[in-house]
């Protein structure tokens, strides 16, 4: 267990005066308030945040962040609360705890709910200050470098997390170290067998490929001081998580793969790695392709090096890196190895910019409610494989890998994005579904009369794009919603011969939107215009007396036959028009949703149409709703019946299985193909879903009938 005397000793070191004495006091609190407590190992529950601090003094966090790691876990496991920690240690440091602070003690509906939310919470929590995430990801290493001790199905959960999430965050961070540590633990948690076989097999062939590396490393040494660069070359052995994905991902053998070892040549300034470069290529042929200069145009994470692969020595591709020293740093500390450097500087800088997925992404999460949704588009936003192109005056912008000029339009400007029309890319018109190839240069064509479409969400690829196509159509769809509303109670008003004008402006319209629980009266009426509140209901709120029908409305009504039973209740709402969608046909027993379809009122679906699917993005018009039991009514579905053998009385014995279970057939369409084979379709009114289903086992026990389908809509 890693000792205090050692986290005292270390910090004055790169952060010369740190208050050391709080260090103690963290380290005695934290003490106090975990006393009792064992980890899963059997260790005292002390020796985590204790390795957690240590991890943070390496990567050269200043002490407020250090201390802060030692009593990550106490509002957590502990009985001490945030009040406790801001008199003991102050605001600062209280405010990082409860960064880190899990959801914990809140009720969510789902495991996936929960982790959503845990980690909105850390999002906003590290977008006021990133320490929360260094010291999250602190703690997410030492749990994973511990997690064999958990039961094998909890660890495999914490170990798919940490690769949708943690070690990606770690590359967003430029934290190459901690990302590979994270994906090689992961793998052998979720995969130790295949885990085990690969560092054998690496073993096995690091030494067949030493000699030729250091062959390469010999013979770029010496051309280097002929030319006078001064460099270190050492050999880059790949992480077995990034073989073993090469391998699952692409379909590879594991000796198809030839860069499980490349050569890193570190230089002292930019100038001497593209001489440095000059020199590889004229010792060997490089690989077409294979050439990527992130020093002229870095990743978002701030990494920088040139890579190419040449053909080496001995005809093998060899895979080689060039870098300065402080590039090196970067590249394997990441936004650690900033740290120190921001604190003493203002103003915007590399570090600023490389953070601007940061706030994008939390532009983005705050109107998302689904989990599911928010989840997918984390996992998506954050560690795309990026293309970089050009602007007409040679901006670079970096987007996800697939992005189309779209994407490209809302970098440049919200404006730009939404009046897109079309786009040049390299001088040529291309379409707006045009994906964006590295180096392009893209200018983009707007009209004032363009606006976006829901088909763009199709198209598009950056969470940016998305989040601003959305809100450009929430807007939208939520102004023509309030003039539909507006348009319906006005309808409704003139057939009672209200004046529809007084009424919207009066104060008992206020009233009855404050009553409904409605924020404003454009709310109200936009409810209205969706078709989830009733202009019919509201009238009755907000008209100065009792409505009288009109003698004509009276006679139309008193013509119209009563209405069936909808066999349907919808929770919070009245006086709906319901339909039951056609697509999916759902019967009583199927479990259903209702989805709110502008001025016609509400559709019931069941909930594994693959309409309801599609609507993914919105979630606001789905409502709950659930089976009236009490109000049965007689539903129409349809089957498939399979024929293997076509014979005389056949069809009869089939009816004659529908009857037998109380089924009224209304359609029958009887196919028979040259070969007696045949398929026989029959529209059937049911009660609920266990008649239909008890149809179904009659028919497959008639003799030469092969299957029973039911078939979604009529």
């Amino acid at each position: 267990m890693v000792e205090l005397d050692a986290l005292i000793e270390e910090i004055p070191k790169y952060q010369p005066g740190a208050d050391v004495d709080l260090l103690t006091r963290a380290y005695e609190f934290s003490a106090a308030s975990h006393q009792g407590q064992q980890r899963a190992s059997g260790e005292p529950y002390l020796s985590h945040p204790l390795e957690v601090a240590q991890l943070l003094v390496g990567f050269k966090m200043d002490v407020t962040t250090v201390i802060a790691g030692l009593l990550h876990d106490v509002l957590e496991d502990t009985r001490a609360t945030k009040a406790d920690l801001e008199r003991e240690f102050g605001k600062e440091i209280a405010d990082l705890v409860d960064g880190v602070t899990k959801l914990g003690k809140l009720a969510f509906s789902s495991r996936e709910e929960r982790q959503a939310e845990n980690f909105r919470k850390m999002l906003v929590a590290m977008a006021r200050d990133l320490r929360v995430l260094m010291i999250k990801l602190a703690d997410r290493l030492h749990n994973m470098r511990t997690v064999h001790y958990l039961p094998d199905d909890r660890a495999r959960k914490i170990a798919q997390e940490t690769l949708d999430i943690y070690a990606p965050l770690a590359h967003r961070l430029g934290m190459a170290k901690v990302k590979a540590e994270l994906e090689d633990l992961a793998l052998r948690t979720m995969h130790a067998d295949a885990y085990v076989d690969l560092q054998k097999r690496v073993a096995r062939r690091r030494l067949e490929r030493e000699a030729d590396i250091n062959h390469v490393i010999a013979i770029l040494e010496k051309k280097l001081s002929e030319v006078d660069i001064e460099s270190q070359i050492r050999g880059r052995p790949k992480h077995f998580y990034s073989i073993w994905k090469k391998m699952h991902d692409q379909g590879r053998e594991f000796d198809e793969i030839y860069d499980l070892t490349a050569v890193r040549i570190i230089t002292s300034s930019v100038r001497d790695c593209y001489g440095t470069l000059g020199v590889v290529h004229s010792l060997w042929k490089p690989v077409p392709g294979r050439f990527k200069d992130f020093i002229a145009m870095p990743k978002v994470n701030m990494y920088q090096s040139l890579h190419t692969t040449v053909i080496g020595p001995k005809g093998d591709p060899v895979e080689i890196q060039i870098r300065t020293w402080e590039m090196h740093r970067i590249a394997e500390e990441g936004i650690a190895a900033h740290w120190l450097y921001k604190e003493k500087k203002s103003g915007k800088d590399k570090l600023d910019e490389s953070l601007l997925w940061l706030r994008q992404l939390m532009e983005t999460q705050q109107d998302m409610k689904d989990p599911r949704e928010f989840m997918d588009t984390v996992r998506v936003d954050l560690f795309p494989d990026e293309v970089y192109v050009f602007t007409p005056k040679g901006d670079v912008k970096a987007l996800p890998e697939g992005a189309t000029p779209i994407d490209f339009a809302f970098t440049v400007h919200t404006k730009v994005g939404e009046h897109c029309v079309g786009a040049k890319v390299n001088g040529k018109l291309v379409p707006l579904r045009y994906t964006l190839r590295q180096g392009d240069i893209v200018e983009i064509i707007t009209s004032p009369n363009q606006h976006p479409s829901r088909d763009w969400l199709k198209i598009v690829k950056s969470t940016r794009a998305r989040a601003k196509i959305n809100q450009w159509l929430k807007t939208e769809e939520r102004s023509r919603s309030i003039e539909l509303g507006r348009e319906m109670l006005e309808r409704e008003a003139k057939k009672y011969r209200l004046n529809a004008a007084a009424l919207l402006a009066g104060e008992d319209m206020r009233r009855a939107a404050s009553d409904l629980g409605f924020p404003s009266v454009d709310d109200l009426l936009a409810s209205v215009g969706y078709g989830k509140s009733s202009a019919q209901h509201l009238l009755n709120r907000i008209a100065p007396g009792p409505l009288v029908e009109p003698p004509e409305r009276s006679k139309a009504a008193a013509a119209r036959p009563k209405s069936e039973p909808q066999g349907v209740r919808i929770r919070g709402v009245e006086d709906l028009l319901v339909r039951f969608a056609r697509c999916c046909n759902p019967l009583p027993g199927d479990p259903i949703t209702g989805f709110i379809t502008r001025g016609r009122g509400l559709t019931v679906h069941a909930r594994d149409c693959l309409t309801v699917a599609k609507s993914v993005l919105d979630r606001e018009r789905l409502i709950n709703v659930e089976w009236d039991v009490e109000e049965p009514a007689q539903r129409p579905v349809r089957i498939a019946v399979y024929i293997g053998r076509d014979r005389p009385g056949l069809l009869s014995e089939i009816t004659g299985a529908i009857s037998s279970q109380n089924g009224n057939i209304t359609k029958a369409e009887v196919t028979v193909t040259a070969d007696r084979r045949g398929i026989n379709h029959f529209v059937v009114e049911v009660s609920d879903l266990n008649q239909l289903q008890g149809i179904m086992s009659a028919i497959r026990d008639v003799p030469d009938v092969i299957n029973v389908e039911r078939v979604r809509g009529l």
